[in-house]
C-alpha cells in the first residue's frame, strides 16, 4: 500500500524536476567566440568600470532607460527614471539574469551613488558641488551583468547644473 502512495508522488516529483530541466536562465551554451549565450542574451567579454560583463540582447524589445533631474525644495535634486521593457526586481530575487528584469545603478560624474530597485531617487544637495554634472543610470540584470545592445550599455543620462552654496564666515566667525 505504501508503494502505491509513494509511486505517484515520486513520479510527480520526477516530472517537476525533469520538466524544468533546460528552462530559464540556467539554459546556457557556448556561442561564437566563446561567449555564453542564454535566453536572456549573450554575455560578452566587454566589462564596465567595475568589471561586470555586458549582457547583449536583441534591440527589439530591449530594455531602455531615460533620466530626468529636477531641483527639489531642499537644494537637492529629484531623479526620476523612466524605463521601457524593464521591471525592477525585489531585493530577495535570485541573482539570475531574466530578460527585461533587474536593477539600475545610478552614478554622478562617473562615481557610483546607489543601486536602485525603484524609479525615483533624491540626490542630497551635499553631493552636488557647484558646476555642471552628469547623472547616469545603467540597467543591470539580477546577476549584475550590464544589459547592452550591440555592445553598448543600456543607459540614460541627464545633465544638472548646481550654483552650489558657498559658506562664508559671518560676523564674529574666525
Amino acid at each position: 500500500m505504501a508503494f502505491r502512495r509513494g509511486l505517484p508522488a515520486a513520479l510527480a516529483a520526477g516530472a517537476l524536476i525533469g520538466g524544468s530541466a533546460g528552462c530559464g536562465a540556467e539554459d546556457v551554451h557556448e556561442g561564437k567566440g566563446g561567449a555564453r549565450v542564454s535566453p536572456a542574451g549573450t554575455v560578452l567579454t566587454d566589462t564596465d568600470e567595475q568589471g561586470r560583463h555586458y549582457r547583449d540582447v536583441d534591440p527589439k524589445g530591449a530594455p531602455r532607460v531615460a533620466v530626468e533631474v529636477r531641483p527639489d525644495s531642499g537644494g537637492g535634486r529629484d531623479i526620476q527614471l523612466t524605463v521601457r521593457h524593464f521591471r525592477f526586481s525585489a531585493a530577495e530575487v535570485r541573482p539570475v539574469a531574466v530578460a527585461g528584469r533587474g536593477l539600475a545603478r545610478l552614478s554622478l560624474d562617473g562615481r557610483s551613488l546607489t543601486w536602485l530597485r525603484v524609479t525615483a531617487y533624491r540626490l542630497p544637495a551635499a553631493l552636488v558641488p557647484r558646476g555642471t554634472h552628469r547623472v547616469r543610470a545603467r540597467l543591470y540584470a539580477d546577476d549584475r551583468t550590464l544589459w547592452s545592445v550591440h555592445g553598448r550599455p543600456v543607459e540614460g543620462a541627464a545633465a544638472l547644473t548646481s550654483s552650489g552654496t558657498e559658506r562664508t564666515p559671518g560676523p564674529g566667525c574666525t
